[in-house]
């Protein structure tokens, strides 16, 4: 996603909205996927968060739209999308993200990089909310600090201390997993 696209969003938002939506589809879809932890919310989540960026764009002015940055102006939408359905349901959404395994590798090597990234994105779903969403942006989606803290509406330093604590987090329990496994062995 670039300036260009601003700027064609600012001139014509009719006509630019489908190559905003072609650039930012995985995008949106991916942080709407670990958000959820399931593939059918996630589709469901990234449709609507498209769906309200494209009424909010419809209500800004062109000076507005032009100073818009984006990948996390998309992210802060995708995020409020899913808490708000999650308010509304009021249920636990649960479930480990499935992973593509890696051509060209023989299957063993597929099976244990499959075992390994399902007991990642285990443990990062397992964190708590906050945390969830920080790592999710930043380490999985590539966002920046900046971006992340604009799209949480958060200084940059308390995205940076989250991140340092589910980072913590994640490699304690990962610890913890590998100290119950040398148990069994």
């Amino acid at each position: 996603m670039d300036d260009d696209l601003v700027e064609r969003l600012a001139k014509n938002l009719d006509d630019a909205f489908e190559d905003l939506v072609v650039a930012a589809q995985h995008f949106v879809f991916g942080v709407a996927y670990r958000l959820t932890l399931n593939r059918h919310d996630a589709e469901d989540v990234a449709q609507e968060a498209l769906v309200r960026a494209y009424r909010a764009l419809s209500t800004y002015d062109a000076g507005r739209i032009q100073g818009i940055r984006l990948r996390p102006w998309l992210a802060r939408i995708t995020l409020n999308v899913q808490r708000n359905r999650t308010r509304r349901r009021r249920e636990a959404v649960t479930g480990v993200p499935e992973s593509a395994a890696p051509t060209g590798e023989g299957p063993e090597a597929m099976a244990e990089a499959s075992d390994a990234r399902s007991a990642c994105a285990a443990h990062v779903a397992a964190l708590p909310e906050p945390y969830r969403v920080v790592v999710t942006l930043r380490h999985i989606e590539g966002l920046s600090y900046a971006e992340v803290a604009a799209a949480l509406d958060k200084p940059v330093g308390t995205v940076k201390a989250q991140v340092h604590r589910a980072i913590a987090l994640l490699r304690e329990r990962m610890e913890e997993e590998d100290r119950r496994w040398k148990k069994r062995a």
